[in-house]
């Protein structure tokens, strides 16, 4: 089984999990709960951010930015949540 997960603008624009029962799965659902429909207009907090990196340690599938199409490594992947809008 394979899942994957689109971030963009610092957030999730989407997923696809072929396992709903994983962990990463239960934790994605927990912060994608309360978010607005539109991932432009989600401004994740501290306490988000910090549970979409567990969503990405845990996935066991690809980590895309829809912005550029590539394949992000878990700690680029983090690192992209972490530090979005940081310096603005």
């Amino acid at each position: 089984m394979s899942n994957s997960i689109f971030l963009k603008w610092g957030t999730v624009k989407g997923w696809d999990f072929d396992d709903t029962t994983s962990e990463a799965f239960r934790l994605l659902k927990a912060y994608m709960e309360g978010s607005p429909a539109s991932c432009m207009a989600d401004h994740p907090g501290e306490e988000r951010k910090n549970l979409l990196c567990k969503v990405i340690d845990k996935i066991d599938g690809e980590i895309r930015n829809d912005w550029t199409g590539e394949i992000m490594t878990k700690q680029e992947a983090k690192k992209y949540v972490m530090d979005y809008r940081s310096t603005t």
